[in-house]
């Protein structure tokens, strides 16, 4: 059994508690949104009480006399599953008003009252965000990076090649990165070796169906609804096309358009946006998916392990998945939206770029390879950003090398193992 992964997340949530009245914390099942919160709150310098909206005899309570429960359960205070009772939100506002009231008159701290876990897919962000504007600070959190699993260094991660070459690093092999891909980032898989992989994912898809998604969809439906999912794992890595999802699925384009949203909103899928300005015509408009457990999506497209995987027609799509799902979490971990600074490029002439990061004003040009040894042609593209307004950085090539090695004087071959 594995002691607690420290998670990157925790000194921004310790940051919004200083800032914020009310902290919510959204993300898919089981990332560790609540166990997360207990090792944060004791550091922090006041008792926090907790309660769970999974018990039903609470959940009522919350729901029919939301007045009476937060008398119940006294501030600060943790409210978990917190979907499950929208009407609280404007009782919360008024309690929060109410102390920053007495905060004026007493210098008394109003920050850090309530801390709310729960799926962004079952609670309307916008009712969230106009309720408490002003009063909520927003983090999302995602399953283990492999930072993380390895205590190795947590921190943002940067495209810049001077910041990845000051980097201490530890190769890995392909057999050990498609062992992690097959694996997945739940943390539950990591605190037990021993468990079985397609019991737990089999036990997972159950429950979120059953708890999140019974609700949303038609019962008649869930069949469907588990084609849908498993078409959707099955072009992880690629431009969107509900066209053919609605084939597998035997659904209606604005159905899948609906439960595509389902997906994306409780954080199990990732939509990455075209990099497109006025300048730099002809690009394509649809987003790339990419699903943000590798092994989750593995278990849905029915890889039996991760030799199997490796050697599959899949795996470059779910070794740019893992780089991909990778730096969105650093990026979420650290308390940034990935969507401002993360893009790909595809235009009408077929040229591609898998990843472009945008830092501090200037565009960083990234292609994943799982080859050990790609050749120069993988940043042939690289150069269509020069028709940006904007500085062009380094660009590097993910791939399985054993060091950094320079392809020309601006663009550089980046083990796998720096991300």
């Amino acid at each position: 059994m594995k002691k607690y992964i420290n998670r990157e997340a925790e000194k921004q949530v310790l940051c919004l508690a200083k800032s914020f009245p009310v902290i919510m914390i959204t993300g898919p099942r089981q990332v560790g949104k609540t166990t997360m919160l207990s090792y944060a709150k004791e550091k922090m310098e006041k008792n926090i009480n907790y309660v769970s909206l999974d018990n039903i005899n609470d959940r009522m309570l919350a729901n029919e006399d939301p007045e009476l429960f937060l008398e119940t359960y006294k501030i600060p205070l943790i409210i978990d599953e917190f979907q499950y009772a929208p009407k609280l939100l404007s009782y919360i506002k008024i309690i929060v008003d109410n102390k920053r009231l007495e905060e004026l008159k007493n210098e008394e701290d109003s920050n850090g009252l309530f801390f709310l876990t729960g799926s962004q897919s079952f609670l309307s962000m916008r009712e969230v965000t106009e309720s408490l504007a002003g009063r909520v600070g927003i983090l999302d959190l995602y399953g283990l990076s492999t930072r993380e699993i390895n205590e190795n260094n947590l921190r943002l991660f940067s495209p810049n090649i001077e910041d990845i070459k000051r980097e201490n690093n530890s190769n890995i092999s392909m057999k050990k990165t498609f062992e992690r891909i097959f694996r997945g980032s739940y943390p539950e898989v990591y605190k037990d070796s021993s468990i079985l992989l397609g019991n737990y994912f089999e036990s997972y898809i159950k429950t979120y169906i059953e708890r999140d998604i019974r609700d949303l969809i038609n019962i008649k439906d869930e069949v469907k609804f588990m084609k849908f999912m498993v078409s959707v794992a099955a072009r992880t890595g690629q431009e969107l096309n509900l066209t053919e999802i609605c084939n597998d699925a035997e659904i209606s384009v604005p159905t899948a358009s609906d439960w595509l949203s389902i997906l994306v909103n409780s954080g199990l899928v990732f939509l990455l946006e075209p990099y497109s300005t006025n300048i730099i015509k002809r690009v394509v408009k649809r987003p790339k998916l990419y699903f943000m457990d590798t092994g989750l999506a593995c278990y849905l497209t029915k890889y039996p392990n991760a030799e199997i995987l490796e050697n599959s027609a899949y795996s470059g799509h779910i070794f740019e998945t893992y780089v991909i799902a990778e730096i969105i979490k650093s990026y979420a971990n650290n308390g940034l939206n990935a969507k401002r600074y993360l893009y790909y490029y595809r235009d009408s002439n077929q040229k591609e770029i898998d990843l472009i990061i945008e830092k501090d004003n200037k565009l960083y040009p990234v292609e994943i390879k799982k080859s050990k040894s790609p050749n120069k042609e993988c940043i042939k593209n690289f150069d269509v950003l020069n028709a940006s307004k904007k500085i062009v950085g380094n660009g590097i090539v993910f791939c399985m090398i054993d060091k950094i090695y320079p392809i020309d004087k601006n663009n550089y071959y980046v083990p796998i193992s720096y991300i």
